[in-house]
């Protein structure tokens, strides 16, 4: 039987972790890091999807995103993992898919749940022992969020904008927000959400994305 095709509905922000196969590393040198960074803004462009957050680690990446239809975050998705496997298999002369398998998604409400998920994302590196702090991990959106550095491809989510007034007011609040370690019971419940692709969220929230996928 075929497999059914990941559900992203359109305005709904969705959680994306694409792995490589086998856990084998994705990244080898910064300029692969560079290289994916720039599809993946290129791909968000064309297939007219948001970037809320990211990171980018050395066997997979997560991604906070939002499309405007229904096959945006597919197509991108799609597009990007094309690019870059082709640029991997040429650069260290090997072949196949870089990728294991389909990408690994969760619907996530964005009024009780989208921060926590951001925050949850970027992250990963402190929880992975790379880094003591997550500013000092260049491959995300932390610092895009905690210090206004500017990326072209990030877009702000409401909820992010709704931390203050200004730019200065909802970088100081951020940072604060991130410095609250998540309690390893969140962790886990974002964890086997994304593993099992269940809608984060509310039963309100849950109830309304099972109208939609019958």
């Amino acid at each position: 039987m075929p497999r059914r095709p990941r559900f992203c509905p359109k305005n709904v922000p969705a959680h994306i972790i694409q792995r490589g196969n086998n856990r084998q590393a994705i990244f080898a040198a910064e300029s692969d890091l560079a290289a994916y960074a720039h599809w993946l803004r290129e791909a968000a462009e064309k297939f007219q999807v948001k970037i809320h957050g990211w990171v980018f680690m050395t066997n997979h990446v997560h991604l906070l995103l939002t499309p405007s239809n229904d096959s945006g975050i597919t197509k991108l998705i799609q597009s990007l993992g094309l690019r870059y496997s082709r640029h991997s298999n040429y650069t260290y002369a090997r072949t196949g898919s870089l990728s294991d398998g389909r990408f690994k998604s969760c619907l996530v409400e964005d009024h009780n749940y989208l921060l926590t998920c951001l925050q949850y994302i970027e992250l990963n590196p402190l929880r992975a022992g790379m880094v003591t702090d997550p500013g000092h991990y260049p491959w995300s959106s932390y610092r895009s969020h905690a210090f206004g550095l500017p990326v072209r491809m990030l877009s702000p989510h409401p909820l992010y904008r709704s931390l203050g007034e200004n730019p200065k007011q909802r970088q100081q609040a951020y940072r604060q927000r991130i410095t609250q370690q998540l309690d390893q019971a969140v962790i886990t419940k974002i964890r086997h959400y994304i593993n099992t692709g269940m809608a984060l969220g509310s039963d309100k929230f849950k109830a309304q994305i099972h109208a939609l996928t019958n």
